[in-house]
Formats: structure tokens, C-alpha cells, sequence
């Protein structure tokens, strides 16, 4: 199946250049490995490299690379397409979007994980 007709929904809402990452990264990788989730998860670490999940879609990011120290080694969870290498600040301005009370006060590591959990 075309991966454009099979778009997770986070994608749908999300800037074209994500869905043809996402599309291309994933029709390459069914070549690779065959149809299934291997090619999914393969499909979003390429959109992770360039933007970053906020609340229900993706933005793109101010510099691409991984996400965090898990996404470049590719060991372990990562932070789910938060931007873990991005400033505090960057950090505060996502947290606003997604109306976090509390954000100002938080550190670094707990505005990930509250942007992680409102962008479930």
C-alpha cells in the first residue's frame, strides 16, 4: 500500500514537506524490509530528523538532527519526536502552545516529558 494513502493522522495535520519526508522514507524503506511496522517506525525517525512533535502535528525544527541522545544512537526510548536537544527556551515556547501550566518553573528534562505527554 502507498504510504500516502496510509498517513498516521499526526501527519495529516502536519506541513506537506513532513508527509513527502514521511512517504518517501517510507516506500524506501518497504523495498528494504517489506510492508509493516519496521517501515513505519523507519518512515518516522526520518520526519524526527527534521521536525518535532507538538501536541497533534509536527513543526519543523530550527536544525535537524535526532531528537535526543537515545534517537542518535539509535538504543533505547527516545523522547517521542519532542526535541530534546532544543534550548529551554524553544522548550517554553512549545510548552506555551500547548498550554502547560506550570512550564515556567519547570527544568529542561520536565519540559520534555510535559510536552511529551500533552502531545499524546
Amino acid at each position: 500500500m502507498p504510504a500516502s494513502t496510509a498517513l498516521p493522522g499526526t501527519l495529516k495535520r502536519s506541513p506537506k514537506k513532513a508527509q513527502r519526508t514521511y512517504v518517501k522514507a517510507h516506500d524506501s524503506a518497504v523495498k528494504e524490509y517489506g510492508e509493516g511496522e519496521r517501515a513505519h517506525r523507519t518512515a518516522l525517525a526520518a520526519v524526527k530528523h527534521s521536525f518535532e512533535k507538538v501536541g497533534d502535528h509536527w513543526e519543523k525544527k530550527d536544525k535537524k538532527g535526532p531528537s535526543d541522545k537515545r534517537a542518535a544512537t539509535g538504543k533505547g526510548r527516545t523522547a517521542g519526536g519532542v526535541d530534546a536537544n532544543a534550548s529551554k527556551d524553544h522548550l517554553l515556547k512549545v510548552a506555551k502552545k500547548l498550554d502547560i501550566s506550570g512550564r515556567t518553573k519547570m527544568k529542561k528534562g520536565e519540559l520534555v516529558k510535559a510536552i511529551q505527554k500533552a502531545s499524546r
